[in-house]
């Protein structure tokens, strides 16, 4: 961190959010002191710097990856929907199976290992550009490995939180969703300058910050093992207890129904049609799409460090509903193709949107959850927060090809008027209480 930290106090980069990028150390601080109060503080510094390097480079193959088929490749909307999807699908499939291994296992384990291998694919994919074989097949098994990575490692991430956090965990969840978003911007600033300083560097900045991951991880003391041994049939026993679980609770699986729904379009529509709004409609650059994804994200920083001190909340549940329903206007006003520095306002309003909602729905998946299916649900919450995306790139790809760019924004908006009515009329989230909340 201390690394990346100085590397943003120089001037080589162009950075108009560098005053809050070099708050982050002091954030990081402020979030040990006051949850290290009853706890070992030392854990809780290695897990929140291993949330702030993984950040930093899953936000860099985030942007990266994106610009590579759609600003350097120059791919239709289409094909880079289906190519997102199939990078995506691996790795949620295995997503499953990474939860159920983190129920079973030492999840610090399975995150050590998951980033010492992390780390490679970067330095591998300099070779493909110093050597010139950078195309659709080397970008695209450079996202399909890190995604595979990522959803094995994600479940365990998460599920040591509970050990760390205990009884705290609505302020746990908002410290690591909250780092994690403004470390996001951190990564988002660096891949964003890859025209600036070059590709190559801007990959071995990435590598570094995965390294610096299983550094942190490793000093992380083990949890303590199950005494099964995992067998494949064990492991797929156990996917369907977790399976049943999440079915037999129906604050969890509502939850769970809801964040999938909304992501389709509402992820989808962010994550595959912004690229395109930038380079199309805006003629923007690396540069112009790393300004907005840092706008956005941090928007979701700041809500989460307003969460963080209003936690805990009584009804996390009714305010999930209600941010469901003011994502129309926000879709709308980005629909009608405002100026540039209003589409920033925009889309900073939609950062606070999408980080207050996602905050939420973790918290209530994690209070309501049963500790021996805990990991396990995670995964599926995980399979309906990122495997939405694929769903939605693929259908906004075609959107945007046969409709126009911008009209990626509408099916965002009926379906989040659907799954806010679906959610006040037909589920009992608007009066689920926080167990935590005295």
């Amino acid at each position: 961190m201390i690394v990346l930290y100085d590397f943003f106090k120089t001037d080589r980069l162009y950075n108009p959010f560098r005053p809050f990028i070099l708050s982050v150390p002091r954030y990081l601080q402020e979030i040990i002191d006051v949850l290290g109060t009853k706890r070992l503080q030392k854990q809780i510094s290695f897990y929140l710097f291993s949330i702030a390097f993984s950040g930093i480079g899953l936000a860099m193959q985030q942007l990266f990856l994106s610009w590579l088929l759609v600003g350097v490749l120059l791919l239709p909307a289409d094909e880079v929907g289906v190519i997102q999807a199939l990078i995506a699908l691996p790795g949620i499939l295995l997503m499953l199976w990474g939860g159920a291994k983190a129920d079973q296992n030492d999840p610090r384990r399975i995150l050590l290992n998951g980033y010492l291998l992390a780390w490679i694919l970067p330095i591998c994919l300099i070779a493909t550009v110093e050597f010139g074989f950078l195309n659709l097949w080397s970008v695209a098994f450079f996202g399909l490995f890190m995604s595979v990575i990522t959803s094995i490692v994600i479940p365990a991430q998460q599920s040591l939180l509970n050990r760390i956090a205990q009884q705290d965990i609505q302020r746990g969840v908002t410290a690591a969703t909250g780092i994690g978003f403004v470390v996001q911007i951190i990564g988002f600033s660096l891949a964003g300058q890859l025209e600036a300083i070059g590709m190559s560097n801007v990959l071995l900045i990435q590598a570094f910050a995965l390294l610096l991951t299983a550094v942190a991880v490793a000093r992380l003391k083990p949890a303590v093992q199950s005494k099964k041994k995992g067998s494949k049939h064990q492991i797929m026993s156990d996917i369907v207890f977790g399976f049943q679980a999440i079915v037999r609770n129906k604050t969890i699986f509502n939850t769970l129904l809801i964040t999938f729904t909304s992501g389709i379009f509402n992820a989808g529509a962010f994550l595959t049609a912004v690229p395109f709004v930038i380079k199309r409609v805006y003629e923007g650059s690396a540069l112009g799409f790393a300004t907005v994804m840092v706008t956005f994200y941090l928007g979701a920083a700041i809500s989460n460090l307003i969460q963080y001190k209003l936690m805990p909340l009584e009804k996390p549940g009714f305010w999930f509903l209600i941010l469901q329903l003011s994502r129309i206007l926000i879709l709308f006003l980005v629909w009608i193709q405002p100026s540039w520095t209003f589409l920033l306002a925009v889309l900073f309003a939609w950062g606070l949107n999408m980080g207050v909602t996602t905050n939420l729905s973790r918290t209530i998946v994690q209070e309501a959850s049963e500790s021996r299916f805990l990991a396990r649900i995670l995964s599926v919450y995980n399979i309906g927060l990122i495997g939405s995306i694929p769903i939605g790139a693929v259908i906004i790809g075609h959107v945007i090809e046969q409709y126009g760019t911008m009209s990626a924004m509408i099916p965002g908006m009926f379906l989040s008027a659907l799954v806010f009515l679906y959610g006040v009329f037909f589920t009992k989230l608007s009066s689920y209480r926080s167990p935590n909340f005295i």
